[in-house]
């Protein structure tokens, strides 16, 4: 890892920031703890909201950790197809018995506020989603002492990130659970991502600053081979996300390992931007037909999501989840990074004697 990295974190293990209630203070300070960069996800609450977390999350741990923001995100949408992904969402407005929500409440994400507090009480690492900040915006936290990364989906962006004077890039490969990480949502090149190895090799010709992987890594090994490729560090979510220290829904955690749940896709039903997660009804019946729409079909379709998880159906709630989702294993954080790195030396070893000497 690069020493800055290393002042972060003793392993080269990083924990995704999961908004929605996956990753709080109890998730992050564990990974703190054992030795990895935990984060907290500011993305969907308020600014008071996410300064009370970071609040929470100093009193639970001394170690570093970072906080992730959603970049605001351009007025892209069009109306009318938002209205009628409405008309088809009526049926399940009835059958869980909640209104749909209003999709012009935010398109900010009180991303200003949010930078605001950062900036006034700086935290050790802020990451930015959806987009790069401005270099402006990026030399202030620079001088607040923050060390900075943005999360990308191809070489341009990273060089891009780089330009603006982003500390690090964390590299997004299609393999990923949760929303694509795009600094340009665009309709037409929907389920053409790119690998996590095939991205890091490319970025890592491209840019010269250090290098988070993230996309589908569930295993030591994995960590491994993307370190070779040339990652300074690995950034895992959905192997966190079954953890007791995650703040993610029961039956989410379940579904995780559940044969019932078969494969992964990306979808824009719950959001109306790339999202991957299990292919349940929901995905399946609205899917095909949700616009671009971001984030008008995110707070379109929050109570519909919110009904499902108190009513106990797992096919009406947005589960998101990486590929490797059914390589999850139910550890405490602590047992599951020291498994991790466990596994990690014995493919470095394992590798050098197969090297030629």
């Amino acid at each position: 890892m690069s020493s800055a990295l290393t002042d972060l974190c003793r392993y080269p293990i990083v924990q995704a920031p999961m908004a929605g209630g996956a990753s709080g203070p109890q998730l992050a300070a564990a990974v703190a703890d054992a030795g990895g960069l935990g984060f907290l996800a500011a993305g969907y609450k308020t600014a008071d909201g996410m300064y009370n977390e970071i609040k929470q999350l100093r009193r639970l741990t001394g170690g570093p950790f970072g906080v992730n923001l959603f970049m605001p995100q351009p007025a892209l949408a069009d109306p009318s197809a938002v209205e009628v992904y409405r008309h088809q969402l009526a049926g399940e407005a009835a059958w869980y018995e909640t209104p749909l929500g209003d999709p012009d409440s935010s398109g900010d994400d009180g991303y200003e506020a949010k930078v605001a507090i950062l900036l006034e009480d700086p935290v050790p690492a802020v990451s930015f989603t959806f987009g790069c900040p401005t270099r402006d915006t990026l030399d202030a936290f620079a001088k607040a002492g923050t060390y900075t990364i943005v999360t990308v989906t191809s070489a341009e962006e990273a060089q891009g990130a780089q330009w603006a004077g982003a500390d690090a890039v964390c590299v997004q490969g299609v393999e990923a659970g949760g929303h694509q990480s795009t600094h340009r949502d665009d309709p037409q090149a929907d389920h053409t991502g790119t690998g996590l190895l095939s991205l890091v090799t490319q970025v890592r010709e491209t840019v010269q600053i250090p290098i988070l992987a993230t996309g589908g890594l569930m295993r030591g090994s994995q960590i491994a081979a993307v370190l070779a490729a040339g990652a300074d560090a690995a950034q895992l979510g959905t192997a966190f996300l079954i953890c007791p220290e995650s703040g993610a829904h029961l039956l989410h955690k379940q579904a995780l390992t559940n044969p019932l749940f078969v494969r992964t896709e990306l979808t824009r039903a719950f959001s109306g931007r790339p999202a991957r997660g299990l292919v349940n009804r929901f995905v399946r019946e609205h899917g095909p037909y949700a616009p671009a729409a971001y984030p008008q079909v995110h707070y379109l379709t929050t109570g519909l999501r919110q009904a499902a998880a108190k009513a106990g159906d797992a096919q009406g709630m947005a589960l998101w989840a990486g590929q490797g989702h059914r390589m999850a294993r139910e550890l405490p954080v602590g047992e599951l990074i020291e498994l991790l790195i466990d596994e990690l030396e014995a493919a470095r070893a394992a590798l050098s004697m197969r090297s030629p000497r």
